[in-house]
């Protein structure tokens, strides 16, 4: 929830320091980009930590690092100060989310692994709206600051999780003397993962390219189709309401259909809706496509991270997720600059749309050809349900 408040106040922040700090979209574009470096950064060291010295300690790592971070960036005086400050937030963020999913998918059953692990998504959505409420009524009446100093509160639930929540036994039963960081790096490309390696990474990097470019861009592109900043932020609010029941229809379809094609068939709904979205020129148009954006965007992120973690064994799990989560951050390093340079340039928000439609249709095409299904399946089940194979493997 907390990371997807801090992330979507960017959006936010951009719209707002535009005007404050009269800077152009190209530059504020960095804002996010910046965040996103971090983010690519703070996936990859605590995905393999995590394999390492355990989910829990790096867990708790990253939410201090974030939380700090974003109550710190409140006092910024400049540019340069802000995004030094956002950078480590990302670290954060970044380390933060697939840690959270794999430790997630290590209490849940095989039954209901994944409906648990989008459940645990879900609470983007309640971030998000967190994030729209705060930029509708924090940020015009208290300033930008203030939204970034409530950012600081989870350093306290640090606390609190760190202990009441115990260590996956998943990890625990790990034979630790022979994991090592380069070792599990190298497995990721072995034939046994090499088709969930290439796919899983294809997947977040069009994904998360699509996201950041479309969300953190949000409130500025509805300033560009003539609403002013405040309308603007008050139509994100509302579309935002989308979002939770979003996470949960592909909680409940995740566990009937399988991961693999309620990911192919939102990624669809999503490149249909975008196109609807650029296009649109009332208010109601606006509304009913972006609405449908926030419905069918969150199901796919939280399907995500489900379909990551059951494609790699417990010893590479962390790692497994954390590095495509890294790739997918390198979709969101570029999107708002590319975005914030095309709006710059004048091109029209029809046609940036066209460029979210197609890479949303390229990472359902890489799911349908090079994904697998893996529901009710990781591993471990396979081998605890095959007692021959269990065995032979001892």
């Amino acid at each position: 929830m907390f990371d997807a408040m801090d992330v979507g106040i960017i959006g936010f922040l951009t719209a707002a320091l535009i005007q404050d700090w009269n800077m152009t979209h190209a530059t504020a574009g960095w804002i996010g980009t910046i965040n996103a470096i971090g983010m690519f950064f703070g996936a990859i060291i605590a995905g393999v930590l995590a394999d390492r010295i355990g989910r829990m300690k790096v867990l708790t790592i990253t939410i201090i690092m974030f939380s700090i971070s974003s109550g710190l960036s409140a006092l910024s005086t400049s540019l340069a100060i802000l995004l030094v400050l956002r950078f480590f937030m990302g670290l954060g963020l970044g380390g933060e989310g697939p840690v959270a999913a794999t430790i997630v998918a290590e209490h849940a059953p095989s039954k209901t692994r994944g409906r648990w692990v989008v459940l645990l998504e879900s609470f983007w959505a309640v971030g998000w709206l967190l994030a729209a409420i705060i930029g509708y009524f924090v940020i015009p009446n208290w300033g930008w600051r203030a939204a970034l100093l409530i950012g600081a509160i989870p350093a306290f639930i640090a606390i609190y999780i760190r202990r009441g929540v115990p260590e996956s036994a998943t990890f625990n039963k790990m034979d630790k003397e022979r994991t090592s960081v380069w070792g599990n790096l190298k497995t990721l490309w072995t034939p046994k993962y090499a088709r969930a390696t290439t796919m899983t990474w294809i997947l977040w990097l069009l994904t998360m390219f699509t996201y950041y470019g479309m969300f953190l861009w949000f409130p500025s592109i509805l300033v560009l189709k003539g609403f002013d900043l405040i309308r603007s932020f008050g139509y994100v609010l509302i579309m935002t309401l989308a979002q939770l029941p979003g996470f949960f229809s592909a909680a409940w379809l995740i566990e009937k259909i399988g991961r693999k094609f309620v990911l192919i068939g939102y990624l669809i709904c999503v490149a249909i809706s975008s196109l609807f979205f650029g296009n649109a020129e009332t208010v109601t148009a606006l509304l009913a496509s972006g609405l449908a954006l926030n419905f069918f965007f969150p199901g796919v992120t939280g399907t995500i991270y489900a379909y990551a973690t059951e494609n790699y064994a417990a010893e590479v799990r962390a790692t497994g997720s954390g590095m495509a989560n890294a790739l997918g951050r390198i979709g969101s390093i570029i999107a708002p600059v590319v975005v914030g340079g095309m709006m710059t340039a004048g091109f029209q928000i029809e046609t940036i749309f066209i460029l979210f439609f197609s890479t949303c249709i390229l990472a359902a095409l890489n799911v349908l050809l090079l994904g697998k299904e893996t529901r009710g399946q990781t591993e471990e089940t396979e081998i605890l349900e095959n007692p021959i194979e269990k065995v032979s493997s001892i």
